[in-house]
């Protein structure tokens, strides 16, 4: 239990240093705060996007590693992944919004990830399909009954 709490602080860690990375590159590249990320996209330069595209990448990376180095079996591997990338998704969003008021409602279409292509949906998707995550995986994982 005491894996899963240490796990889901590096999530939340991992989810706040995104969403500063995100705040100085919408600063950076001078996009107004409110503005939905779908119009950003139409204005990022393309090497930006590559960039972008090598973050996501490494983030995925970060996860596999960890994923590869915390779980004892595949299930356990596959919990801890899903764990962890659960409590990122739901933490950048919440950091998001406490820095800078963004997304302003749950229906804020944002674009999820770049790779292989946009991944474009209301920012309810997510924090929905992480929140169902966290709460089977605590049920029926973590539950002391199984």
């Amino acid at each position: 239990m005491e894996k899963f709490l240490l796990l889901a602080f590096f999530g939340i860690a991992m989810a706040y240093l995104e969403a500063v990375v995100v705040v100085y590159l919408r600063k950076a590249l001078g996009i107004i705060e409110s503005e939905s990320n779908i119009v950003s996209l139409e204005n990022f330069p393309k090497r930006y996007i590559f960039i972008e595209r090598t973050r996501e990448v490494a983030t995925i990376l970060l996860l596999i590693i960890l994923t590869l180095l915390v779980g004892e079996t595949w299930l356990e591997k596959l919990v801890v992944f899903f764990w962890t990338f659960a409590f990122w998704d739901l933490f950048y969003y919440l950091s998001l919004f406490l820095l800078i008021k963004w997304p302003p409602n749950l229906t804020t279409v944002d674009v999820l990830f770049l790779m292989p292509r946009p991944w474009i949906a209301p920012v309810w998707v997510p924090i929905g399909v992480s929140s169902i995550t966290v709460i089977i995986i605590a049920v029926l994982y973590l539950s002391p009954i199984l």
